[in-house]
């Protein structure tokens, strides 16, 4: 693939470190948004990795995903701690999804997850949660927060999952999700009904729809790539290997991508978020 590391990319406050990075996206400004299991779970950096601010009063158990919505607010993914968390750019809260408190949700909960790992959004502003590791379905709700449906349950066959790792939807609201341990992405309409399936492509652990090339972004996990797929499934393009030192991966969690088509990959391992700029 075209892209080029850039070296030391994020400018962190002197003694800051990242932690495990489990997640990362961008907004409509291609700020940078980094969501970790460290001491400063949500951090916010410009393009050109200069920090600008961090969340000190976000309770987070354990990070995985995070995504900004059309309208530049911040979904959070608590895995551990069973909940979805809306917040404003300036970090206020504004909504919370599941339970944090109570018992986690079984497969057929309307209200509650079960170690959710990822959000995606549709055009009208519904909700697409994949929940996750131990619970095995995609759960839709509308912009307020309300149940419309869930589909999928554990095992090997169409429509069923193993790992719930992440989803994202299209320009036609195809619906992709990232069927980690079964090593597939399986795609849906938006009511949940299954339209197709691509396998021999990795372990996809994190996934990035770009509008700009109608293409599908992939964080092959196992392999420790970043794999570029067309929408009929084919790789166009892979970057990266496993490593320690820059330019390589170590657990590659999250991918997203500017405007410039600039790629941002998260590393649990490697506790950082790595930049590979267009050529």
């Amino acid at each position: 693939m075209p892209h080029q590391l850039v070296s030391d990319w994020a400018k962190l406050p002197k003694g800051w470190n990242f932690g495990e990075v489990s997640g990362v996206t961008t907004d409509k400004q291609d700020n940078v948004w980094v969501f970790t299991r460290g001491a400063h779970p949500v951090m916010q950096f410009d393009r050109a990795g200069k920090f600008l601010q961090a969340w000190p009063d976000i309770k987070i158990v354990s990070s995985h995903g995070i995504r900004v919505d059309d309208e530049g607010n911040l979904w959070l993914i608590d895995v551990k701690g069973h909940v979805v968390i809306k917040c404003n750019p300036e970090g206020r809260v504004l909504m919370v999804l599941g339970n944090r408190q109570g018992t986690a949700g079984n497969n057929d909960s309307k209200d509650a997850f079960n170690e959710p790992t990822g959000i995606a959004f549709g055009k009208n502003g519904d909700l697409y949660i994949s929940d996750g590791y131990v619970n095995a379905r995609v759960i839709k709700f509308n912009r307020d927060g309300e149940y419309i449906t869930h589909w999928g349950k554990k095992g090997t066959g169409d429509g069923e999952f193993n790992l719930v790792h992440d989803v994202c939807l299209d320009a036609e609201e195809r619906v992709y999700v990232a069927d980690r341990t079964n090593q597939r992405i399986q795609i849906f309409d938006t009511n949940g009904k299954f339209l197709g399936k691509w396998t021999d492509i990795g372990a996809p652990w994190g996934l990035a729809y770009s509008r700009k090339e109608n293409c599908i972004y992939m964080c092959d996990g196992l392999n420790n790539r970043i794999v570029k797929l067309s929408l009929e499934g084919k790789i166009l393009g892979v970057l990266s290997s496993y490593g320690k030192v820059p330019g390589k991966l170590d657990f590659v969690h999250h991918i997203a991508l500017d405007s410039t088509g600039a790629i941002y990959v998260a590393e649990i391992k490697n506790w950082r978020v790595q930049k590979f700029a267009a050529r």
